[in-house]
């Protein structure tokens, strides 16, 4: 398969956040129950640069690589072949605001604030605003009780307003926003608008499409690995789901299906 080439409609002329220059990533998996460790060619040969103000999705299959990609550009895992080159640091949202259950909902505020690199006056001063936009106490006081209390949505909807209570050069979100009723998705895409108008660059990882196409404008494509499509954001998802669909009914279905009458 031919390299994945940019839309002419996203050629840029501004300051890149990321350059992945033919980034490969391999690890190791531990064998479990009598099975041998075996190496894993999780992102191969992936390139494409990221500039300010761009809110780039990332979709795939399940195993594509996207989240090994995104922990690749945090920094969080080496490469085994090719560069990454980053303007700042990037923050990968759940890992820089890493929670602990044993404690309060507000002394998480804090630790994860302090995490992204927030001061303790800026925490202060922003703390508030977290609580509520991550809506944990909606239902009661759970700000003040531990996050072992919390829901799974509950916990990831805090993450992401502790990473979003400051600007970043990239933030880099993964599956975050599956979590949330609708009030709370509004909320976050309103809040991505703002990031990138501060200058930021932000990459979502989602298996909502839909989620996709309103947050971004733009889309890569992982599949095995590789990078299939590099475009707006709508035109990618499209041939995404061409995609799928063709490989879940198989050739011969389609044809069928193409036929008329």
């Amino acid at each position: 398969m031919a390299a994945a080439e940019p839309s002419q409609h996203l050629r840029h002329e501004g300051e890149p956040t990321v350059i992945a220059d033919g980034v490969h990533v391999t690890y190791t998996e531990r064998g479990g129950a009598g099975r041998k460790p075996h190496t894993v060619h999780a992102v191969k040969g992936v390139s494409f640069a990221a500039y300010r103000g761009e809110a780039i999705g990332l979709i795939g299959s399940n195993g594509s690589g996207k989240s090994t990609l995104l922990k690749a550009v945090a920094g969080l895992l080496p490469t085994s072949a090719g560069r990454i080159y980053t303007r700042g640091h990037p923050a990968l949202l759940g890992v820089n605001a890493a929670l602990m259950a044993d404690l309060t909902g507000e002394r998480n505020v804090i630790l994860g604030g302090l995490a992204m690199g927030m001061s303790r006056k800026e925490i202060g001063e922003r703390y508030a605003d977290i609580v509520e936009f991550s809506g944990i106490d909606d239902k009661g006081d759970f700000a003040s009780l531990p996050m072992r209390t919390y829901s799974s949505g509950m916990g990831a909807r805090l993450r992401f307003s502790i990473a979003a209570a400051r600007s970043h050069d990239v933030l880099l979100i993964d599956e975050a926003l599956a979590t949330g009723d609708a009030p709370f998705r509004r909320r976050s895409q309103r809040r991505i608008d703002e990031l990138r108008a501060e200058a930021g660059t932000v990459f979502l990882v989602s298996h909502s499409n839909s989620t996709i196409t309103e947050t971004c404008d733009r889309a890569l494509w992982l599949e095995a690995g590789s990078l299939r499509m590099d475009g707006p954001a709508d035109e990618v998802v499209a041939a995404y789901d061409d995609f799928t669909a063709f490989t879940s009914t198989g050739p011969k279905t389609r044809k069928n299906e193409d036929k008329p009458g």
